[in-house]
């Protein structure tokens, strides 16, 4: 590939990658800042920690996903190198379409590192280039898609969609593009078109969905229980039994704010940038969003898309459940800081 410098392991020579990196970069544009030895220290140190904590395995192997996802939440060099706000999502099955055509979804980075990033696996292997027409650096890592899990250890039935769901089932890639001003990663996609094979083989299964984004499972527990931060948070966090009643309450008023014509994952509008609120876990992500456009009258929208301020009372309401929960949220990852081992 043209402008791709490939690492088939994780060894090191960060360095010498950054030489070829900031040519590339100069070649395409003068202005840009000589963030290439840092990009390229980046990319390996992830590389070589998802190889690490989310290696190939089963992927029906529930203790697997645990350990990656419980590294990658916690101070992990992929959660350090993330943007604070980031875009996820398929690439776009036009090969040719850009980045800003492509429909992608917000989330948080501790969402992101958690809820998804965590559902594939990883061999180490990876490569780096500077694309001109995004004007971002591109890390593609070589993966395979944990298709085995429980229902709820998906952040929401990807199965909803049978195309989007034969793309992750199939993915052999995952691509970070990183902006060459910040080094941070700005946008993380998942494909099945890398140019290898996933790291490990599966057979595709198709769930049926039923409409339910959240449900309660045989033994009564809501699911999916990764998005009420169970295996995320440590267990004796004093603050988890509050968060779970608190969210509950924001979600009525989010409901009654109509809330949820929006902001689900079939993107009912559609959004080209689409934030997700159905859950504990995507809500805490957005939270501090939420609160400034319910302030500022930015939302809901109506049928047309234009902005529709709330009623009164709904919107006091609403801002009352949302400061609780956004105060709950900050205790508890505080806490969680406080304690880590």
């Amino acid at each position: 590939m043209f402008g791709a410098i490939s690492r088939r392991l994780v060894t090191g020579g960060a360095l010498l990658l950054a030489a070829f990196l900031a040519a590339d970069a100069a070649d395409i544009d003068d202005d840009l800042p000589d963030l290439a030895a840092q990009i390229a220290q980046m990319a390996a140190e992830v590389a070589l920690e998802l190889q690490q904590v989310c290696p190939p395995a089963s992927p029906s192997d529930q203790a697997a996903f645990d350990r990656c996802r419980r590294s990658l939440f916690g101070d992990s060099a992929l959660r350090r190198s993330l943007a604070p706000r980031l875009l996820w999502g398929r690439r776009n099955q036009d090969a040719a379409a850009a980045l800003e055509n492509t429909n992608l979804t917000q989330f948080a980075p501790d969402v992101i590192a958690g809820l998804y990033l965590s559902l594939f696996m990883y061999s180490g292997e990876y490569s780096i280039e500077y694309v001109g027409r995004e004007r971002l650096y591109l890390i593609r890592l070589r993966a395979g898609f944990r298709n085995r899990l429980p229902p709820g250890q998906f952040p929401y039935p990807f199965w909803h969609h049978e195309e989007k769901w034969g793309v992750y089932q199939a993915a052999n890639s995952v691509l970070l593009w990183v902006n060459p001003k910040t080094a941070k990663i700005v946008i993380g996609q998942f494909t099945e078109r890398g140019s290898d094979s996933p790291v490990v083989s599966t057979q595709p299964i198709s769930p049926k969905f039923d409409g339910k984004w959240m449900w309660m499972d045989k033994e009564g527990r809501i699911q999916p229980r990764v998005t009420l931060f169970d295996g995320l948070f440590r267990q004796d966090n004093p603050y988890l039994p509050r968060l779970d009643s608190t969210y509950r309450t924001l979600a009525l008023r989010m409901r009654d704010a109509q809330c949820d014509n929006c902001h689900v994952p079939n993107n009912p509008m559609p959004m080209r940038r689409l934030v997700l609120m159905h859950t504990p876990a995507h809500a805490a992500g957005e939270i501090a969003r939420l609160m400034k456009a319910v302030r500022a009258d930015k939302m809901p929208l109506d049928d047309a898309g234009a902005e529709q301020p709330l009623e009164p009372a709904l919107k006091r309401a609403l801002l009352e459940s949302g400061a609780a929960f956004e105060e709950l949220v900050k205790a508890a990852k505080d806490w969680e800081a406080a304690h880590r081992d």
